[in-house]
């Protein structure tokens, strides 16, 4: 497991004054959510939720800031009963398995190929409920989640209607995690739709 620089920690603090702050979790319920899910969040944002906040007032997802460790955002519900290209019913109350393995790799964008209930309605069901944490939401359909299994254990993706797409980060920022990175450029105002 990848150490958390006090940089990063720093950092952290600052973005999030204490103010927007939710109390954070603190490790021992922290590592017990991660063994009832068995999972290992990545870091830094493994100590940001036990140590800064779980969970802020204000923050890079535009509804409302980051969500506490394993909760969804109140548009996830409208979104759910909305969504018609799921194999389950989708009620708002469908249990997320962050357990599971996240399905994608790369950036897929469904809303191009050709709709097969059979091929696609499995893999969209599981890149929103399988393999990682909301962060939080822009608006109903469009999620920030953290990934916490597979290959993409630490990216940040961007789930919306008719597409997911990894945040982009250059290598450089790699070793901090991808979480720092899309908070420190929320923080001073970068679009995320940048070149790489």
């Amino acid at each position: 497991m990848k150490d958390v620089t006090a940089g990063a920690i720093a950092l952290l603090r600052e973005t999030f004054p204490a103010e927007v702050r939710h109390c954070p979790l603190g490790w021992e319920a922290v590592r017990a959510w991660e063994r009832r899910h068995g999972v290992v969040l990545p870091e830094p944002y493994r100590t940001f939720v036990a140590e800064i906040a779980n969970g802020t007032d204000d923050g890079p997802p535009d509804e409302g800031g980051l969500l506490p460790l394993g909760e969804k955002p109140d548009s996830w519900a409208v979104w759910e009963a909305d969504c018609w290209m799921s194999p389950e019913p989708f009620d708002g109350t469908t249990v997320r398995m962050p357990g599971q393995r996240f399905p994608l790799e790369e950036e897929w964008q469904w809303e191009y190929d050709y709709y097969d209930d059979t091929r696609h309605s499995t893999l969209l069901h599981h890149t929103y409920q399988h393999g990682s944490v909301l962060l939080g939401s822009d608006r109903s359909g469009e999620y920030w989640t953290l990934v916490v299994t597979g290959p993409q254990h630490g990216r940040v993706w961007w789930l919306t209607d008719g597409c997911a797409a990894p945040y982009p980060s250059s290598p450089s920022d790699q070793s901090e995690g991808a979480f720092l990175h899309w908070v420190r450029d929320w923080h001073v105002g970068q679009g995320w739709w940048r070149a790489e």
